[in-house]
């Protein structure tokens, strides 16, 4: 137990030495990924934009605030994508990164905190995004706004812990690339992301009670739309967060070094 502590944290630290080696992967993964693009990565705040105005069009409930709900999705939208990304990629990361872990001694960790880097990055054109939708919909800017932004700092901490279990669950079973995404496409639905809970729906109730996800929704969300700080969604928030890297220890401690045998 000691020993594959010790071990996850050596490779951490390790990373940590090599910081701008993976900020500067990311910075280009970025560029790559929208080379030779007109607008570059203002495509990924289109992009943000156009769902937000799509599902705000065609979900909007009979009788609710137009730009309540624009806030609403928006926000809702912006942390979705980010963790639907995040999870969903991770799962192929240690085989997408095979080259650079067969011909290199790099920490594995370094390419855990290069889709970390990437991931935040993408957000932050949502994030932006996401502040004009609020700023035009009316939302009044208090305090309670700084919660928020602990919401989002907190998803941040626990980002590095997902992408380690998602990359090894993938590594080690091939076909969790496709289980992964087909559940995090139809989960959605099934997530409050731009439905609201009116209590009402017995299965819509059980989705939003009982739905991990409806947590790391609300710290965002809950502060903004309605001036309160929402401790029970902090709490599990923050239990799945100290949850997550106690796995992605447990994992990077004893299997980082057999990684490269199973990709």
């Amino acid at each position: 137990m000691i020993s594959t502590l010790n071990g996850a944290l050596d490779d951490i630290f390790g990373a940590m030495k090599l910081r701008r080696v993976w900020i500067a992967l990311a910075h280009e993964d970025i560029g790559d990924q929208h080379r030779r693009t007109t607008l570059g990565p203002l495509w990924l705040l289109v992009n943000y934009l156009a769902f937000v105005g799509t599902f705000v069009f065609v979900f909007q409930p009979a009788g609710k605030d137009a730009a309540g709900y624009s806030a609403y999705v928006a926000i809702g939208l912006m942390v979705w994508f980010y963790l639907m990304e995040v999870i969903t990629v991770s799962v192929s990361l240690f085989k997408r990164e095979q080259s650079f872990i067969e011909g290199t001694t790099l920490p594995l960790f370094v390419y855990v905190m290069r889709l970390t880097v990437q991931s935040a990055i993408r957000a932050g054109y949502a994030i932006a995004g996401c502040i004009v939708i609020l700023l035009i919909s009316g939302p009044a800017l208090t305090t309670a706004w700084l919660w928020s932004l602990a919401g989002l700092l907190l998803i941040l901490l626990a980002t590095p812990a997902i992408i380690a279990i998602f990359a090894f669950t993938g590594a080690f079973f091939p076909d969790s690339e496709f289980i992964v995404g087909n559940l995090m496409r139809v989960g959605m639905f099934f997530t409050p992301v731009f439905w609201v809970n009116n209590g009402q729906d017995p299965i819509q109730t059980y989705a939003y009670n009982w739905n991990p996800f409806t947590s790391f929704l609300e710290v965002v969300r809950h502060p903004i739309l309605s001036d309160e700080f929402p401790g029970h969604d902090f709490a599990l928030t923050g239990a799945f967060t100290v949850a997550a890297w106690v796995i992605a220890l447990m994992l990077l401690g004893r299997y980082r070094r057999q990684v490269v045998f199973m990709i």
